[in-house]
């Protein structure tokens, strides 16, 4: 053995050596990361040190123990630091604010984390400054008024809570113009009686001390008016924070700005300010004259409210909103953006309002907010209590004039963004943060960095080292080798041939365990983030779950074991390193009486009842006298109901002593009884054992009774007559007692007076998300003597928070609808284990003895069903009744008899029975939809017990929403309501997953014994997760059809789908006779999703259960074969899915096969699924010559069916070709090369991994005799015939140049001189991901010339699944370099692909950047620069803006406080079917189509609209001569996968003008499939000039209705088919008009005025001639008169509309006049929605959110068909019922008329489904369908379906769904266009597309028809929605 194969060795056994230590010990983070350099090891974090010893036998980059124990003579290591810069104590002397230590310095390594404690001062009385901002309007009249009597008791007030304080004053009303303010003189001068003229925001009394002259200067003020009910208090509340100097505040007093109003706000780019062209952005500065007066209303527009948060945050000033109840709603929202803000509910006149400040100065000054400021992106700030905890937001009570004493947590990250944090910035690393309260000036100052040391080793290396063989670099002890060596010693060539046996580990038969290539004796693994190790043994996806997570997602996979965090440990990272969770209530561990480990305490006598700490267990020992009293009589004295043999029952012997301690520690009870048999007290105590391991408690009883002296014994019957006296005497004081409802009972002692009844606390806060049930166990509480039994009843009412004008609560339910009432009891028998499990013996039959007791008790309530769904348990915290049994039942019911059903079930209870079932008094609860009512019982003895409240959680439910609970009275006991109420506030939060069920209803046969249903999980956002599900009968019965199960599936991180299975039960013989055909069906519900996850589509799926099996598919393998000449034989194969399990025959037979013409069955035995048709052609005389023949199959036996390849076409060729010379070398090829078969057999043992996201790594065995190999692939859904052959001479193959996260296809084969061998069989592989490709082109919506909309598509080559997206824009300059700051935004939803920016930066260009980021990383930059003073604003009136990001440019780096979502600020309507934008040009055109992701963004799912454009007519004043020209237009679409072209040729005089649109591919080897994501490019011609203006057309109209399907997937051929026609309709539609025709009126905008009164305004339209007026048409749009309005004057433009429906929609169309003619309209859709009563004073401000009372169209329409004349149309409830459900209406009628119009009613909220028959094939229907309240119909839901026949085979197993598309172009010529689509092709859905398009010569009309026939379930959904916004496209 050679030199170098010696030190080869010997590194390889140092390897394994080091390996084998390194797996001896627990393995640590350290030598985890893998680390190639000295400097990637000291900068892993903590404890990790480097070892650059030039001889080192162990792990080199290690933990510093480690290196040290392994003698490690210069190890190499880094320390953190931290230190104290600044520290003065804090002086509780000074009256004011402070904060120590003030200064300090800290180092951090990464990953590391560190603590300092913080202290933080706020006087008791410190200054103070009030500023009370009041809204003027006069709707305030009675408020001042009630203000200025009350301005003296507000002094008081004030100098109650400061020693030294100032009080100010201002007012505000609105903008002083249109529409704002009525801009008449004499309402200019005096809008109310005996009122001031209006204003803006003036400062009427800076901030005084002198309270006086607060109340004297307040008396003078008069009230002033407006027009609109929204008042601008936004400018008061800027101009209150930014004016310091002008209101007067104080540096270090606390600032409370108090607002107070009734009316709602406006807010920047709300519309208001378009009409008076007020559209400069607020420049947030002062603008206060001398006497206080606001100078710049209409100069500039509203803040918004990201502007108002930073700015009240940056001047330390508190808002307090006192608001009335009629806009409380809009308030109650808006003060949760800030930090610290109080809201009050103001009475109508303000009478109030001193309390409402008293409380919110209590509330301001007992909590505190911490933030911290400037924080480096690399560290993570946390504020804790001093007892450790954390607070949401950052609030922390504190006692003022006390010190409150917090921690301070900081930690550095590891990664900034995917990249490790020493790769980051040095400013994302270090820098000086402030941590400091929110309202306090001092702040603690920390400078603080990350260390990212390197190594002065690695500036040393020592070049072509001779200990490196010159191969390589000596650096840091060890050799870095170059490209081509490998080894320690970089002694091996990677091209050198090695023996494999090096790389053959312990029990491995083949090298790197298969998992990598042997080279130079090292194994280099094929996927290095799945494999590791010497051998490539261990799997990263293979170490020890907890949970169900892998290393329990505290720790990651390496070298086969778990790497904890630094916090976990054990084998799968379960275990907690501290003891936290084991920790008592004094502070010990476990009590003393175990050991903490895992985390959890270990009890030494285990035998006792204890609480998990160790710690007695209370509620498990209550009764301890009790239980042992009888064992006690017969140990000790022979006595009691013991005595005798049942004595040895007793397991424990009591000790008997002379006397018992009273002192001692060890006493659980003490315990006194009398004996009955000698009429002596007797006294023991229970006390622990003395030894931790004994199984029973010590009992010592006392050896002396206290017995009656003997002497007396005459005096017992006079005793006894005494107390028959005595008792007598009670028993009429009982009387007595009982008619004064026990309420003298309380005056007794005996009775405990003052004993009282309450909830423990007054509020609970529960986020939807966290909850894991459906319920909430409040506990109430007892205090005084619990001598006796009290018995409480309470109520829950739901939503309490709304109020009597709220439209759910005006809209009245059904009070014969039949709902769900939960009942449960107590029943009177323990509980055991059994009843746990519903299919237990003891289980059913007590389920039914409860179910028949209760159906007895309950059925004389009429209308009553019989309970269901009756389950057992225990309830908690039920005093001594724990172990009893709680039945849990469901009865159905009207609605109206709630409350019969409550009186019934207390009257029951009260009894003590239902029936013959015995109760436990004094435990019932019946709960509805909405309300529930119930009884508790506090036995004797007991203090506490639980009230088990349902939280009613329903998918409509408010953002937050309170429930009420109240204790109602004491029926039974003397105890009386102290604390009688607690409300329960549960919030809502996006969901981060979705679950559905994939189909609406499954089929599974009976035979096949099991039903596997899915529920698939859509993740928005990964992590755990959980939903319950549950079966249902409907004709299938529960253990007669099938099992019933229930449960929890829990996802983990991601995990998208996982299988129920159900089993399914044969039939008995007695259903076998009966011959019952009804079909067998149950449902299986979804529900009570967790962790952030809500229901999806299909929350409900219906099984049926088949009785015969299924039948076979038999189909051909392949569509085509290819053979040559030379074969021996024709083998085609043939497949069988579905039922294998018994025989099946098919037929088959050649057609058009010039040689023979065969026929033959086929069979195929029991599990086969696959058979070969094998034709000798060698059998036949006559000679074998190339040809095609069909191959057809036929007459299947009856248990299959022929599937869809039912042909398949076989291609002989010629295997000679043109040289003859081959086949004389053929003839002379040796026989003994050949396979017996005289063909090679096809490899074996054929393996692909993914090398890299495009490459693919094979390798197989041999086969004998080979020359070499071809190996055959394409992408997996592409034919095969067009697949790439490669060709190697070696037993491996790498396939290269292959698109990444694509599905591949591969066949391998052998040849040798008699050809090609067999082929193998087909082998999948997918390639891995890579980074995205960059976003889709940027899109501008510029609101104002600070504020933009940005949007972008998704990237054309997303390359995986993305993740993420991230926004950066940076002001420039003219030569695009950078002048400012850039800032980041990060978008974690990937389907938000659109956010607002406001705050930028006036007349400034900037550069914006978009990229994707997938699980590998980011991909590159998508980038626009855009000056939005350069382009025109599209402000909205009424803001339509879907849930998407706002952001704010000015919010500095830590954005994250100032993100929001627009569905939170702007006030949409959310019912309008058709919102109203600004226009939509044929700039929204983008390369000829529209730009989707633009117009609905953030879409996720298949959307289909239905988009109708207005009748335009165009006429021009010289009339041109019309021209007949003939034309024709050809497509041509080559079928799947090919490229396809569109030419549109028109002859002119002589001329052709060509418009060509062209398809392209990106590869000619990309094909369309399933799970294609390709996105083809389509590029359009030129066309110069319109050619409607060359021929000479003189008018030109169009009327569209179009129908399409459109998604956020990858695109598919059909889009692009569809983009290249609305590229032809670009073309028709475009047009030239005459120079002095006016253009089209721009900026159509709509403000609401009320109800029923709207305000349309418009902006003069372009014209080269003067324009002479306007002509304003509207009408309903569901038909009625159309309504003209003439507006005769040109500068007049807008009119106000009266006398309009509320809550319907109009279309209004304007268009200008000019002496040249009409030009053409502007159009838009607007629909004033409102709940207000149209008499009211206050009328609805634009854009509130006003709720119709009807419905909302249901969900989207999923059509299904079950026959060529039956289908099944089923819908999801409507997403805003508005009330509840009572039923559905469905029409159905002939698109193109003809037929009946069907109608259908569908009662009730349950059902959304309706099975329709009697249609005809290839019609196309439309059905509608209405959702109906007690309030009337809501709007339809349409959708258009055909069944389509099957050319005569069978029935398809999906439904067909045709998405129609036509339109009318008219024009005076003759146009004639014929267009074939050829060859079905395959979506991306997985459905089967299919476009035909025909244009028909018809007079001057072309008529245009597009239909898609779409294979496959698919929702047909419409929306109708005028689109009138324009994008600005960089």
């Amino acid at each position: 053995m050679g030199g170098w194969e010696t030190r080869l060795a010997v590194g390889i056994f140092i390897l394994m050596l080091s390996l084998t230590a390194s797996h001896a010990n627990e393995v640590n983070h350290c030598t985890a990361a893998r680390t190639s350099t000295c400097s990637q090891c000291i900068q892993i974090g903590t404890e990790c040190a480097y070892c650059p010893d030039e001889i080192f036998e162990y792990e080199r980059c290690d933990l510093k123990q480690n290196l040290e124990a392994h003698k490690c003579l210069q190890m190499v290591s880094v320390k953190s630091t931290m230190e104290m810069k600044e520290n003065v104590k804090i002086d509780i002397l000074q009256k004011r604010s402070q904060v120590a230590p003030q200064l300090m310095y800290m180092s951090f390594l990464p990953g590391e984390e560190k603590e300092v404690e913080m202290e933080v001062f706020e006087p008791t009385r410190g200054p103070l400054d009030l500023y009370i901002l009041m809204d003027f309007s006069n709707s305030m009249s009675d408020d001042l008024d009630n203000l200025k009597r009350m301005g003296e008791k507000l002094a008081e007030l004030v100098n109650k809570i400061s020693d030294d304080y100032t009080i100010g004053f201002g007012k505000f009303v609105d903008k002083v113009t249109e529409p704002q303010t009525d801009m008449r003189p004499s309402k200019l001068a005096q809008p109310w009686a005996n009122s001031d003229p209006p204003f803006s925001f003036r400062n009427v009394i800076t901030l005084t001390s002198n309270s006086t002259y607060f109340r004297q200067r307040l008396q003078n003020e008069r009230i002033s008016g407006n027009l609109d009910a929204p008042e601008g208090g936004f400018d008061a509340i800027l101009q209150a924070a930014v004016c310091q100097t002008q209101i007067g505040w104080r540096p270090d007093s606390t600032h409370l700005l108090v607002f107070s109003t009734e009316s709602a706000f406006h807010y920047e780019a709300d519309g208001a300010n378009v009409l008076a062209g007020i559209l400069d952005r607020n420049d947030e500065k002062c603008h206060l004259t001398e006497d206080g007066k606001y100078t710049h209303d209409i100069r500039q527009d509203y803040p918004s409210i990201p502007t108002l948060v930073r700015l009240l945050m940056q001047h330390n000033i508190i808002p307090i909103f006192a608001i009335t109840n009629y806009s409380y709603s809009y308030y109650e929202k808006l003060h949760e953006y800030f930090p610290i803000a109080e809201l009050g509910q103001l009475q109508e006149d303000s009478s109030n309002i001193l309390s409402i400040l008293e409380k919110a100065f209590e509330n301001i000054r007992s909590k505190i907010s911490i933030r911290t400021e400037d924080k480096p992106k690399a560290l993570e700030a946390q504020i804790l209590s001093q007892s450790g905890g954390s607070s949401e937001s950052g609030n922390f009570r504190i006692t003022p004039g006390q010190i409150g004493k917090f921690k301070v947590r900081l930690k550095a990250l590891t990664k900034v963004g995917e990249d490790h944090v020493c790769k980051s910035k040095p400013t994302d690393r270090a820098g000086m943060l402030r941590i400091k309260p929110t309202t306090f000036s001092s702040a603690l100052r920390i400078n603080a960095e990350v260390l990212c040391q390197s190594c002065l080793c690695e500036k040393t290396p020592e070049k072509n080292s001779v200990r490196c063989n010159g191969h390589g670099d000596f650096v840091c002890g060890k050799c870095q080798c170059y490209d081509g060596w490998l080894g320690p010693f970089c002694n091996c060539s990677a091209g050198a041939s090695t023996d494999s046996a090096m790389c053959i580990g312990p029990d491995m038969k083949q090298p790197c365990d298969g998992k990598g290539d042997c080279m130079c004796g090292t194994c280099v693994c094929y996927n290095p983030k799945q494999f590791e190790g010497p051998f490539c043994q261990f799997d990263k996806s293979q170490c020890q779950r907890f949970g169900g997570f892998l290393c329990n997602d505290r720790g990651s996979c390496s070298m086969g074991r778990c790497v904890c965090t630094p916090s976990w440990t054990g084998d799968a990272c379960e275990c907690p390193t501290s003891n936290q969770t084991c920790l008592d209530s004094r502070g010990g561990i476990c009590n003393g009486r175990g050991v903490c480990k895992c985390g959890r305490c270990e009890c030494q006598h285990t035998g006792l009842p204890l609480s998990p700490t160790c710690e007695s267990n209370f509620q498990a020992q209550l009764g301890m006298c009790e239980d042992k009293r009888s064992c006690v009589q017969c140990k000790a004295w022979n006595t009691g109901e013991r005595k005798g043999r049942k004595c040895d029952e007793c397991h424990f012997i009591p000790i008997m002593v002379d006397e018992l301690e009273d002192n001692d520690a060890s006493v659980i009870e003490k315990c006194s009884f009398r004996d009955e048999d000698d009429d002596c007290t007797y006294e023991y105590r229970v006390n622990y054992p003395l030894n931790n391991t004994a199984k029973e408690h010590r009992v010592l009883v006392k050896k002396k009774k206290d017995c009656p002296p003997a002497g007396f014994l005459w005096l017992i019957p006079l005793i006894m007559f005494l107390m028959l006296l005595l008792g007598l005497l009670l028993l009429c004081c009982w009387k007595y007692c009982a008619c004064c409802k026990n309420a003298c009972l309380a005056l007794l002692p005996c009775c405990g007076r003052g004993r009282t009844v309450g909830f423990k606390e007054d509020h609970y806060l529960l986020r939807q998300s966290l909850l894991t049930s459906d319920h909430l166990d409040t506990p109430m509480v007892r205090n005084g003597p619990p001598k006796s039994t009290d018995i409480v009843r309470w109520k829950v009412a739901d939503n309490v928070h709304r109020g009597p004008n709220h439209p759910q609560n005006q809209v009245q339910p059904n009070p014969k609808e039949t709902i769900q009432f939960p009942v449960s009891l107590r029943l009177n028998r323990q509980y055991s284990d059994t009843l746990s499990h519903p299919e237990a013996r003891d289980a059913d039959v007590l389920r039914q003895e409860v179910e028949d007791n209760l159906n007895n008790v309950f059925m004389q309530i009429p209308g009553v069903q019989r309970v269901q769904k009756t389950r057992f348990r225990t309830q908690r915290n039920s005093g001594k009744r724990q172990n009893n049994t709680i039945v849990d039942t469901v009865l159905s019911a009207p609605r109206a008899s709630y409350p019969d059903i409550v009186k019934l079930t207390d009257k029951q209870v009260h009894a003590g029975n239902f029936h013959d079932l015995k109760v436990v008094p004094g435990y019932y609860t019946v709960a509805s939809d909405r309300e529930a009512a119930g009884a508790v019982e506090f036995q004797e003895g007991v203090e506490s017990v639980d009230v088990r409240v349902p939280l009613f959680i329903k998918d409509e439910d408010d953002e937050k929403k309170e429930l009420l609970v109240q204790a109602i009275d004491v029926p039974v006991g003397i105890a009386k309501i102290n604390k009688d109420h607690v409300n329960i506030t549960v919030i809502k939060e996006h969901a981060r997953s979705i679950f559905t069920f994939l189909q609406p209803s499954y089929t599974f046969s009976r035979q096949d014994g099991v039903a596997n249903i899915p529920i698939s999980r859509e993740i928005i956002e990964d992590g755990r997760t959980q939903v319950a599900y549950c079966t249902r009968d409907l004709t299938a019965k529960d253990k007669k059809d099938y099992i019933s199960v229930d449960g929890d599936m829990s996802y983990g991180p991601g995990e998208t789908q996982k299988s129920v299975p159900v089993k399914l039960l044969e039939l008995g013989e007695g259903d076998g006779l009966l011959e019952d055909k009804q079909v067998k069906q149950f449902v299986m519900d979804l529900s009570n999703p967790r962790q952030s996850a809500k229901l999806g589509r299909y929350p409900r799926t219906t099984i049926t259960i088949a009785d015969k099996p299924e039948p076979s598919v038999v189909m051909f393998k392949k569509t085509t074969q290819t053979y040559n000449t030379m074969d021996p034989v024709y083998s085609i194969p043939v497949i069988r899915t579905r039922n294998q399990e018994g025989p099946t025959t098919v037929h088959w037979r050649t057609n058009k096969a010039s040689r023979f013409d065969l026929s033959a069955p086929l069979k195929f035995g029991p599990g086969e699924t696959e058979k070969n048709v094998v034709i000798d052609p060698r059998a036949y005389l006559s000679p074998i010559v190339p040809e095609t023949f069909q191959l057809e199959l036929f007459d299947p036996s009856t248990n299959a069916i022929i599937g869809e390849r039912k042909t398949t076409l076989v291609n002989v060729v010629d295997a000679r070709g043109d040289k003859s010379q081959d086949i004389q070398k053929m003839e002379y090829v040796s026989q003994a090369a050949t396979s017996p078969g005289g063909r090679l057999y096809s490899p074996n043992n054929i393996k692909a991994v993914p090398a890299g996201p495009r490459n693919i790594r094979l390798n197989w065995t041999p086969s004998g005799n080979a020359n070499g190999y071809k190996v055959k692939y394409w992408i997996y859904g592409d034919p095969e015939a067009d697949a790439q052959v490669m060709d190697v001479k070696t037993t491996h193959a790498e396939l290269t140049n292959l698109y990444p996260y694509c599905d591949y296809e591969m066949r391998v084969c052998g040849y040798n001189g008699l050809g090609d061998g067999n082929y193998s069989d087909m082998i999948q592989c997918q390639t891995l991901e890579d980074t995205p490709g960059e976003p889709g082109r940027l899109a501008f919506n510029v609101i104002s010339p600070t504020v933009t909309q940005v949007s972008w598509a998704e990237p054309a080559e997303t390359n995986g699944v993305i993740t993420a997206y991230e926004v950066i824009y940076t002001p420039i300059n003219e030569d695009s370099k950078p002048i400012g700051a850039t800032k980041k935004v990060m978008i974690d939803n990937p389907k938000k692909r659109m956010m607002v920016i406001e705050n930028l930066q006036l007349s400034q260009t900037y550069c914006y950047k978009v990229r994707a980021r997938n699980k590998v990383g980011w991909g590159p930059y998508r980038d626009a620069t855009i000056n939005l003073a350069t382009q025109p604003t599209r402000p909205m009136s009424i803001p339509i803006i879907p849930d998407i990001p706002i952001v704010d440019a000015e919010a500095g780096d830590d954005y994250e406080s100032y993100l929001m979502y627009s569905n939170e600020v702007l006030r949409s309507p959310t019912s309008s079917q058709r919102p109203s934008m600004t226009d939509l040009s044929d700039d929204q055109l983008l390369n000829g189509k529209w730009e989707q992701n633009f117009l609905f963004p953030g879409s996720s799912s298949s959307l289909s609209r239905n988009v109708s454009s207005s009748s335009t007519t165009h006429s021009h004043s010289t009339p041109r001569p019309a021209v007949t020209n003939h034309s024709s237009t050809t497509t041509y679409i080559s079928g799947k996968g090919g490229s396809t072209s569109q030419k549109y040729n028109i002859n002119m005089d002589g001329g052709v003008l060509k418009e060509e649109v062209t398809l392209r591919k990106h590869s000619d080897y990309r094909h369309y499939t399933d799970n294609d994501g390709v996105r083809d490019s389509i590029v359009m011609g030129n066309l110069s000039g319109g050619f409607l203006e060359n021929q000479g057309v003189s008018s030109f109209s169009q009327s569209t209705t179009t129908s399409y399907s459109m998604s956020s997937r990858a695109r598919t051929q059909s889009e692009d088919i569809n983009d290249a026609l609305l590229n032809l309709d670009r073309v028709l539609q475009e047009t030239r008009f005459n120079p002095g025709v006016p253009e089209t009126p721009s900026r159509l905008v709509f403000s609401a005025l009320g109800p029923t009164a709207l305000k349309v305004s418009w902006q003069e339209p372009h014209c080269e001639t003067d324009v002479k007026g306007y002509c304003v048409l509207y009408q309903q749009i569901n038909g009625g008169e159309m309504k003209r309005v003439e507006v005769n004057n040109p500068a007049q433009n807008s009119v106000v509309v009266q006398d309009l429906l509320p809550n319907q929609s109009y279309i209004f169309k304007v268009k200008a006049q000019s002496l040249e003619g009409w030009g053409p309209e502007r159009e838009g859709v607007i629909t004033i929605e409102s709940a207000v009563d149209p008499k009211s004073p206050r009328s609805p401000m634009p854009g509130s959110p006003f709720t119709l009372s009807t419905p909302s169209a249901p969900g989207p329409l999923i059509f299904t068909a079950l026959s060529p004349d039956t289908l099944q149309l089923s819908w999801e409830k409507p997403r805003k019922p508005n009330g509840d459900i009572l039923g559905y209406v469905v029409t159905c009628e002939q698109l193109h008329g003809g037929g009946d119009l069907r109608s259908f009613q569908v009662n009730g909220n349950v059902a959304t489904s309706l099975t329709v028959s009697d249609l005809r094939e290839n019609i196309p229907y439309k059905f509608k369908v209405q959702a109906q309240t007690t309030q009337g119909f809501g709007p339809e839901r349409e959708g258009i379906i055909t069944i389509e026949s099957q050319d005569g085979g069978s029935m398809s197993q999906h439904s067909s769904h045709s998405v129609t598309k036509r339109e009318v172009f008219n024009l005076p010529t003759e146009i004639t266009s014929h267009t074939m689509f050829t060859e079905p092709f395959v979506s991306q859905d997985g459905m089967m597309m299919m476009s035909s398009r025909q244009i028909t010569e018809s007079g001057g009309t072309i008529t245009r028809q597009v239909e898609m026939v779409q294979r496959g379930v698919m929702s047909s959904s419409t929306v109708t929605n005028k689109v009138e916004r324009k994008y600005y496209e960089a």
